[in-house]
């Protein structure tokens, strides 16, 4: 691949003569050329689609949402999944802006891993769109697209306790005390979102553990005890395994907060194997292999998000930046990248159980009831 910044510079002298010569006739603000330029003339532009990974289904879904509503809206779409891997993303957003593109949409795997590519992006007047993952320390943010991201932890943590009984389904205390013994697993460290999900869960779970409701037998509450690396299930089974031999010898597990479904897949995983019977865990993403297990009655809960709004919301935005327009947004305090609060649109989401898995996901669109009942 050619090396996009020596490329740049072999230019400068070729760029500095044109400007001379056509100094009224413009020029470009980089290899990926202004994008705040006039309606119309971004018309058929290439925006580059940068996904973490193809090992969760809700981001092949997320994928390929963002690219059929881009070409949709007449564009070119770079779609590319990183398999988790840093160096492969940074090189995938490099390789974009070497081929053109006008925009990118980026669900970064590490959110502080990618300030070398979005100043690269930054200095070609090319807009970057974060999707459902902040990208921290850049400047060269322009807009954020995600969900409630500490809603969905305040959702997360009431259907444990709705699940335990603690809670009824409006969500009115029910006088049950307890004591219920539950463990808590939260996301990658390296995920921005993680700590939003951790943080409303726990703005809802701590007083019932402060109380005595709630017991954590392992004593593993701080975030850094509680991550999962990378979201991987194999990772949330093999702590999950690991705490129920250290600390469930005579003990019942009654609940576990697990914050997407492929760790609430490794936790079941892990709790059946001890033969322990379907505790109360909640989740996130409404996953088919999840959808068949709340079916089943073996996953209490997980979280409806539904990508479709996302992907229409991100291309959205990105079709505006290219003509001209401002996008819409909701809120334009919540989310600092550390370096600036970034303008975000968010959605909403939804806590999905048995009773309402059919009217939300499969009534919806989003899956067909063979899907959900066959988990794929």
């Amino acid at each position: 691949m050619i090396n996009r910044r020596r490329m740049l510079a072999g230019l400068a002298a070729t760029a500095a003569l044109t400007l001379t010569v056509s100094a009224c006739g413009g020029g470009r603000a980089g290899a990926g050329g202004d994008t705040s330029a006039a309606p119309g003339s971004n018309a058929g532009a290439l925006i580059g689609v940068a996904m973490p990974t193809k090992t969760s289904e809700r981001w092949i879904d997320d994928g390929n949402n963002v690219k059929a509503k881009l070409e949709a809206l007449g564009y070119k779409v770079d779609l590319q999944y990183a398999n988790d891997k840093v160096p492969d993303q940074q090189q995938q957003i490099e390789s974009m802006l070497n081929n053109g593109a006008k925009a990118l949409i980026v669900a970064s795997i590490d959110g502080t891993a990618l300030t070398t590519q979005l100043a690269d992006a930054g200095t070609d007047g090319v807009k970057v769109i974060a999707y459902d993952r902040l990208i921290n320390g850049s400047p060269n943010v322009d807009y954020y697209v995600t969900f409630d991201n500490e809603k969905v932890g305040i959702q997360q943590g009431t259907s444990l306790l709705t699940g335990l009984g603690i809670l009824d389904a409006a969500g009115k205390e029910t006088g049950k005390k307890g004591p219920f013994n539950v463990e808590l697993f939260a996301g990658s460290p390296d995920d921005n979102n993680a700590t939003f999900f951790y943080k409303g869960a726990m703005g809802v779970l701590q007083p019932y553990i402060d109380n005595g409701t709630l017991v954590v037998p392992s004593g593993q509450t701080e975030f850094q005890q509680v991550a999962t690396q990378q979201w991987k299930l194999d990772t949330a089974q093999a702590r999950m395994e690991t705490i129920l031999n250290g600390f469930y010898s005579g003990k019942d597990l009654d609940g576990v907060l697990s914050p997407y479904d492929g760790i609430s897949r490794g936790i079941l995983n892990a709790t059946k194997s001890a033969g322990i019977d379907n505790p109360v865990v909640t989740g996130q993403d409404a996953e088919k292999p999840s959808d068949k297990l709340i079916l089943d009655g073996v996953q209490y809960s997980t979280i409806f998000k539904d990508t479709r709004l996302l992907g229409n919301t991100a291309a959205t935005m990105v079709d505006d930046v290219l003509n001209g327009r401002t996008p819409e947004t909701n809120d334009n305090e919540t989310y600092n990248n550390k370096v600036k609060v970034v303008p975000s649109y968010l959605h909403e989401s939804v806590i999905i159980t048995k009773d309402n898995l059919t009217k939300e996901v499969v009534d919806s669109g989003y899956y067909t009831q063979e899907e959900v009942e066959k988990g794929e």
